[in-house]
């Protein structure tokens, strides 16, 4: 696994052992940041459930801002914060050892607002559309936000949720299906 594009690319990055995650691989990497990018003016990036931290790191690594990564596993966090420290800038980084549902809660707390969402929860045990739809109706997406939702090929999610996510783009890799939405506020009738 390595950095593919922007400041930090050609760095390789740790992954975990064992079968309790998946990283994504690279090709399927590219794709996804050649379908929503693939280079960013800035930004805020949410990673829920960050597992090595890969796809976030190459957000930053692409033009984002600042990413927050997320998961409720020490040995992720450990290797998370492993990665990040590859890349010579851990203050453009935040890492939380906690579930996604109580995340949602603390940024929604906080205020947070993200441009960049990306969603890779173990297939077994995926809630995307209650989160996407928490995370729309908290305040936590910025106008033309988007979502980036990396499942199982099987899982179908659908074209809209809510009134504000939209989706755009659907595209299969092997056992994997990502799935891209733009947040976009209604438009209020006058």
């Amino acid at each position: 696994m390595r950095v593919i594009s922007g400041e930090f690319r050609g760095r390789k990055l740790k992954s975990l052992s064992g079968d309790n995650t998946r990283p994504t691989t690279d090709k399927v990497k590219e794709s996804i940041f050649n379908m929503i990018g693939p280079y960013f003016d800035g930004g805020t990036c949410l990673d829920l459930f960050a597992g090595s931290g890969g796809l976030a790191i190459e957000a930053v690594s692409r033009g984002m801002d600042h990413a927050y990564l997320v998961d409720r596993s020490y040995p992720a966090t450990k290797v998370i914060k492993e990665n990040i420290a590859i890349t010579k800038v851990e203050e453009r980084f935040t890492v939380w050892k906690m579930t996604a549902e109580a995340a949602l809660r603390q940024l929604t707390a906080e205020g947070q607002q993200f441009d960049l969402v990306l969603l890779d929860p173990p297939y077994a045990k995926q809630q995307l559309v209650t989160q996407l739809t928490e995370m729309a109706n908290g305040g936590l997406l910025r106008e033309d936000a988007l979502v980036v939702c990396e499942t199982d090929k099987q899982v179908t999610l659908p074209e809209t949720i809510g009134a504000s996510l939209q989706q755009i783009r659907q595209q299969t890799y092997g056992i994997t299906a990502v799935t891209i939405y733009r947040f976009q506020l209604e438009e209020e009738n006058l």
